[in-house]
């Protein structure tokens, strides 16, 4: 599935994330309003910059997963997940797609390519909350699974609030089909 990199997609900050100057304060309480601030200073990110910090994402949830730590971040329409059994996820809001990124204190291989405008990822399932658990179906075989011990609501909340940051109709644009590639 490929997933344009239109810059409001990519980099909309929430008033409660961290301010991306990297101050460590919540960005309401930073950069949001300042004139003089960086953010305001220094360039957009390019569609390549914007890459990259998907790719480092990835990078950061395979660490955590090997690391065996809970962790929990959003980025545009994707959330990344990592549990204390060492698995690690890239889930994306739209179509509920997910790629298993670590299982078991184990990196796993992923496929991401890149074009100048798009993403393309090799999503290995799809996944949904369901009686508060997280489910996840292969695409493979179409076994679903459910991960006992997943935080379902949390991510249901992750979710949730990062759908509420995109118009619907922006949204319905992230997904490509086949004759709209570039």
């Amino acid at each position: 599935m490929r997933h344009t990199t239109d810059e409001d997609t990519i980099m909309k900050i929430g008033r409660n994330d961290p301010c991306p100057c990297g101050s460590g304060k919540k960005f309401k309480r930073c950069c949001l309003g300042k004139k003089n601030s960086p953010l305001t200073a220094a360039p957009q990110p390019s569609v390549a910059q914007q890459r990259l910090s998907l790719l480092a994402e990835v990078e950061k949830t395979q660490q955590a997963a090997l690391a065996r730590q809970y962790t929990l971040r959003s980025l545009g329409v994707f959330i990344f997940l990592t549990t204390e059994n060492g698995d690690g996820w890239v889930l994306e809001i739209t179509e509920m797609d997910a790629l298993q990124v670590a299982a078991n204190g184990e990196k796993i291989e992923v496929e991401i390519a890149e074009g100048e405008e798009t993403i393309e990822i090799n999503w290995s399932h799809t996944f949904r909350i369901h009686n508060k658990r997280f489910e996840t179906t292969a695409y493979s075989d179409n076994t679903v699974t459910v991960h006992d011990g997943y935080p379902a609501m949390r991510i249901k909340k992750a979710i949730d609030k990062a759908r509420a940051r995109f118009p619907k109709e922006l949204l319905a644009k992230v997904h490509l089909s086949s004759d709209e590639e570039p």
